[in-house]
């Protein structure tokens, strides 16, 4: 009873403080804001082509004390290819150094920047933090750099101040704007996140301008020296940048694509304004985002689809190049609108996608198109799981054995299936949007799908989950109800 009463009154002091610094604006911590934000982006060529980044914020302190230094989340060394790094406070160049016994934010690495004299409160400083991005070893969703064309996503890459280190320290958010500068050779088109400010040729460079608001998601940028189709954007087509012309006649692909979007957009909720139609950008250097393998290949950016060399390859018209796309489109609501934790990064971050292609294709084909591709799941595990030991679906991770992932992957959309036949497709797709809009931006784990799905169905699903997530192999009742065909051919029945 005393430990009852002991965490309620813990609770309440908690949302008292909570309501007080709200209501009174008090500073209770060490703290500050980012007042003014810009970022710089430079493309290099070269043998080995680079991207010159600059950061540049305005911060003021706004806690309870002077501060001695500064921590600063950094792209991954040894991911995004980083090095160079040159940090100024108030144009002063300053050595920084990396954190000691500090755990880094994942995919990212931290460095501590010493603050001489110490940054007094009220007052207002500048931080300018620069470095070199060039041969990543990701050269997937998060970046890529190619001779002619470069891209990156709109997490991992910029420089991102973190709050001191104190337990009811806030996160310094956003400010209200945030004004990016792409600086490119001059038969670059360029495609960002953000309202378009103008384009000012400077030798044989050109400078794009946007502003990014505190309302969008982080900015992002894909650019390179490509052709476009239609040459002209045309309402409800799918725009195709390439570095060659396209062989055959888009179009038909074109509507494939387009209805595709408009079927994630009715079952999974808008991404909006600037996003109506999506951009398929060629990104040669691209490669499979698990594991780097090689091939075909496809990634999401924000708005778009990223397809390599050897995607292109397989003909436009390919029912696999179609699927390469469909897949990637999908992570613009299961990957960029929100993103998963670690232990749901294949569970989630590939099973919803992966899901939500089985949405698209029965929106498009009828029932017999969702049984077919549950059976392919099926047999995909089936032929995965004889050579390999199966993991978990809510511990596996991306680091883990490739055969194991591969079991995971092709049970991670038939988890999302048990739960529309224990709860119907309709609220489950609706818990699935609004998880989306609730938390745009945000990392998401189990528990967060789960409460949404609750909510969302009024069903208790914690059964279904543990079975599904931390058990192995198929559920009896799973195989019961969608057997596979003893031949070869299946009735679709």
């Amino acid at each position: 009873m005393s430990r009852t009463i002991s965490c309620s009154l813990v609770a309440a002091l908690a949302a008292t403080v909570i309501l007080c610094a709200s209501a009174c604006a008090v500073p209770l911590a060490p703290a500050y804001r980012i007042a003014r934000e810009s970022r710089e982006v430079r493309f290099v060529s070269g043998e080995v082509p680079s991207l010159e980044i600059r950061s540049e914020f305005k911060l003021e302190n706004t806690g309870t004390t002077e501060l001695p230094l500064l921590d600063v989340a950094l792209p991954k060394e040894e991911i995004y290819g980083r090095k160079n790094l040159r940090v100024q406070v108030n144009g002063r160049t300053i050595a920084s150094a990396p954190p000691s016994a500090e755990k880094p934010p994942e995919d990212a690495d931290v460095v501590r920047i010493p603050l001489d004299p110490p940054w007094k409160r009220k007052q207002a400083l500048t931080l300018a933090i620069a470095y070199t991005l060039s041969a990543p070893l990701d050269s997937g969703a998060r970046i890529t750099i190619g001779q002619n064309e470069f891209h990156l996503g709109w997490r991992g890459w910029a420089a991102r101040p973190l709050p001191p280190k104190h337990f009811i320290a806030p996160y310094p958010g956003r400010p209200a704007r945030i004004l990016c500068v792409y600086r490119v050779p001059t038969d670059f088109a360029v495609l960002s996140r953000g309202a378009f400010k103008g384009r000012k040729v400077r030798g044989s460079e050109a400078e794009y301008l946007y502003e990014v608001r505190k309302s969008s998601l982080a900015p992002f940028v894909v650019a390179g020296k490509y052709i476009q189709w239609p040459p002209r954007k045309t309402p409800h087509i799918p725009v195709f940048w390439t570095r060659d012309p396209l062989p055959t006649d888009p179009r038909p692909v074109a509507q494939q694509i387009a209805a595709a979007w408009t079927a994630l957009e009715n079952d999974f909720g808008s991404l909006g304004a600037g996003t109506a139609v999506p951009h398929i950008v060629e990104a040669p250097e691209l490669r499979g985002h698990l594991g780097g393998q090689a091939g075909p290949a496809a990634a999401a950016f924000p708005g778009g689809a990223l397809v390599n060399s050897q995607a292109l390859a397989l003909g436009i018209s390919s029912d696999q190049f179609l699927a390469l796309v469909t897949h990637a489109l999908a992570h613009n609501w299961f990957g960029e609108e929100m993103y998963p934790s670690a232990d749901a990064f294949i569970g989630m971050g590939e099973g919803l996608p992966e899901y939500a292609t089985i949405v698209v294709d029965e929106t498009q084909n009828g029932s017999a198109a969702r049984l077919r591709r549950i059976h392919e799941y099926l047999r995909r595990y089936d032929e995965a799981a004889k050579h390999a030991t199966e993991i978990p679906l809510g511990v596996i991770r991306p680091t883990d054995p490739a055969g194991a992932r591969r079991i995971a992957l092709a049970k991670a959309p038939l988890f999302f299936i048990a739960i529309e036949d224990a709860c119907g497709e309709a609220p489950v797709r609706a818990g699935l949007a609004r998880l989306a809009v609730t938390l745009r931006g945000q990392q998401v784990d189990y528990s967060a799908l789960r409460a949404a799905l609750e909510q969302s169905t009024g069903r208790e699903l914690g059964k279904l989950f543990r079975g599904w997530l931390y058990g192995t192999g198929i559920p009896a009742h799973f195989r019961d109800r969608y057997p596979l065909a003893s031949g070869t051919e299946e009735t679709g029945e």
